[in-house]
């Protein structure tokens, strides 16, 4: 007998149980023992008086007459019975579970679970309690309508009786003992059978601590294999080479940036394999520290590559960089899925021959057809937009190359160590000299005039203009205002004297370059557009962004849109313009007036959303805890993450006997391949 035997074992799990089951990710016995309840039913009785309108509670009583079967609707059945509870005679109603009228005899005692209804002294009952159930909880768990609740925990009984003696202490004997924590098999036992609340507060707090310890035992474990692994590049670049290059700049760089170059620069020249994040606001400079060490290892005899989510923003790198590094003869080549078939075979020719020094591309530079001579380095622009397996597949086209990955969604401490916890965190938290602070204002749709009219003034005065709406095109599902028809509608306001222009996901993409690069080069005014401008587009001349239905977009999208505008020296302004719904979405709304900083910005997102959609993309990485919450139990995860670090720091390899346990735990999660 092994924890690791599969469910079929059990009795009747056959292959129709066994596959809703895997539906539950349960495939095993240790699987289904660690799959815990989500909540606890109280079975405690309480006497009516005590109750209030609408709460769920344990009735016992004795019938007082026979149950009544009855249809209402379209295949709809009301079970009713009267029982006789604290001297008042009460209606208990159960739908569509017509199999229950045998549970009720006349003058017996019964005890239903069920939600009181104070007006109508009635309850609405979800189940019947048998004489079996000694706990004062009824566990309940997340099942999907393959698989019952009474199958569920039928199953967790048996494989518990018969397993539990298997169960080992994974986490350390000391660590346990330190915090009054349960050893596995009390743990299980009490999660799922607690005798009351005390064993499940206890359990679910040793349930949340084992849970992050043993994620944390992962992300711990991946630092150390890059920190002491041999088998990085070791990029010996030409010191002299790259001072002189900085010097050139036509700007100084700020504290923060020389910081993180210093950062990024030592991990260049060490023998380990790089994996720093380095994140900053919106406009911080992140993209000139990452030029400043592509160009260190193109200066050691290896390609870089600048991976990024968008064509736009990859055309975009493209000009910089080449007019960049044209005085260094540095040569830099653009990489995307919209190339002709000449150009794209002129560009893998030069990438493969070694000719490219430095290749910008969107996900094309991941795709099997592009071979690198010696590729060296590689930035990840954006990382967030891209998945585990794109990052791994740009890793994979050079000699385990370093790895820079970069942000401009400023992360709060939680979801760094929960997201990025095996990596190195290079931060850029000062804007450069002169960036002034972008003037935000919050309008309500029939205010959106104001705006305009603003607009037209800074428009005589120079300046350009972003106007965005969350849709391409009218929508019958959603009133919200789209693209289309503000473009039409702001031809007429600004009239034939400004050039308007439209700019959306759905374009073909050489139409989407010619009217972003007719804007950059200031020959069009006012750009109605989507989200497909947030990420990376930087125009110096463009200082007001107006946002349509603001409400409907999260802080974190928000802040980038903002960001687009105020790169240059004059002052910028964003308008929001909403007619917010709900409570959240005006704190949203007040949030972005009161602050430019990001990490502000991100912090509050995270409170007002929770953990889960920080980053508005299913790929940011985010992982997913079956019980404890980054945030809320943010003091757990950091005592469990300083515990394995200290782990890690008296024992590198976990060869210790008393590490014997979290040595075979590693080994199970990277056969099975649960984490990268």
């Amino acid at each position: 007998m092994q924890l690791t035997d599969p469910i079929t074992i059990l009795s009747g799990v056959g292959p129709k149980t066994a596959a809703a089951l895997a539906d539950l990710k349960i495939t095993t016995i240790k699987s289904l023992l660690f799959y815990f309840p989500f909540r606890y039913d109280d079975l405690k009785s309480r006497p009516l008086a005590e109750l209030v309108d609408q709460e769920k509670a344990l009735f016992k009583g004795t019938v007082i007459s026979p149950p009544v079967i009855s249809r209402f609707g379209p295949h709809k059945i009301r079970l009713s019975v009267r029982l006789l509870i604290d001297q008042v005679a009460v209606i208990v109603s159960f739908f569509n579970q017509p199999w229950l009228k045998d549970k009720f005899e006349p003058d017996e005692e019964v005890a239903v679970y069920g939600k009181w209804n104070l007006t109508k002294k009635s309850v609405v009952g979800m189940k019947v309690i048998t004489a079996a159930t000694k706990n004062e909880l009824d566990p309940i768990y997340s099942v999907n309508k393959n698989i019952r609740q009474k199958k569920l925990v039928s199953l967790i009984q048996e494989a518990y009786d018969q397993y539990h003696d298997l169960l080992p202490d994974v986490i350390p004997t000391t660590v346990r003992s330190h915090y009054r924590l349960l050893n596995d098999q009390e743990l299980v036992r009490q999660m799922h059978f607690p005798k009351n609340q005390t064993e499940s507060l206890q359990a679910r707090r040793s349930a949340i601590f084992r849970e992050f310890f043993l994620f944390e035992l992962q992300i711990e474990s991946l630092r150390v294999q890059n920190h002491n692994s041999d088998t990085g590049l070791q990029l010996n670049y030409d010191l002299g080479a790259l001072k002189e290059f900085i010097q050139t700049l036509p700007f100084e760089l700020t504290a923060a940036q020389k910081r993180v170059v210093n950062e990024i620069c030592a991990d260049l020249k060490d023998a380990h394999h790089m994996n720093r994040l380095l994140q900053g606001d919106v406009g911080s400079g992140k993209t000139v520290v990452a030029a400043i060490a592509m160009f260190a290892a193109v200066t050691a005899g290896f390609q870089a590559a600048l991976m990024v989510p968008t064509e736009i923003l990859a055309e975009q790198h493209y000009q910089k960089l080449t007019k960049l590094f044209a005085p260094l003869h540095v040569r830099v080549s653009l990489l995307t899925g919209s190339l002709k078939t000449a150009a794209r075979n002129q560009v893998l020719t030069e990438v493969a021959t070694g000719r490219t020094n430095i290749i910008i591309g969107t996900q094309a530079l991941i795709q099997t057809g592009i071979t690198y001579k010696n590729l060296g380095f590689a930035v990840i622009d954006e990382q967030h937009r891209f998945g585990v397996n794109q990052r791994r597949a740009l890793r994979e086209k050079g000699p385990n190359p370093d790895i820079l990955a970069m942000t401009a969604t400023p992360i709060p401490r939680t979801l760094a160590i929960t997201t990025y916890g095996e990596m190195d965190i290079s931060t850029i938290d000062e804007l450069p000299a002169g960036r002034r602070p972008i003037q935000t204002s919050w309008l309500k749709i029939n205010q959106a005039n104001e705006a305009f009219a603003f607009t037209q003034r800074q428009l005589a005065a120079g300046d350009q203009a972003f106007v965005v709406a969350p849709l391409v095109s009218e929508s019958d599902q959603v009133s919200l205002k789209n693209a289309e028809d503000l473009y039409q509608r702001l031809q007429k306001y600004f009239g034939s004297q400004t050039s308007v222009a439209l700019l959306h996901g759905q374009m073909p993409t050489a139409e989407k370059e010619a009217t972003m690069a007719a804007f950059t080069q200031g020959k069009i005014r006012v750009l109605v557009a989507t989200t497909v401008v947030e990420v990376g587009v930087d125009v110096p001349e463009a200082n007001v962004m107006i946002i349509y239905n603001a409400d409907r977009f999260g802080l974190a999208t928000l802040h980038q849109l903002r960001g687009r505008v105020g790169r240059g020296q004059r002052q910028a302004f964003c308008f929001l313009i909403a007619d917010p719904q709900n409570e959240v979405a005006v704190k949203r709304m007040e949030i972005m007036t009161q602050t430019n900083d990001g990490f502000v910005l991100a912090e509050a997102d995270l409170k007002l959303r929770g953990q889960g959609d920080i980053f508005g993309d299913k790929q940011s990485g985010i992982p997913e805890f079956r019980l404890g919450d980054p945030v809320a139990n943010n003091n757990i995860l950091l005592t469990a993450r300083l515990e394995v670090q200290a782990i890690f720091k008296e024992d590198p390899k976990l060869t210790q006997t008393t590490h014997y346990e979290l040595a075979q735990y590693l080994q199970q999660q990277q056969a099975a391949d649960n984490f990268d």
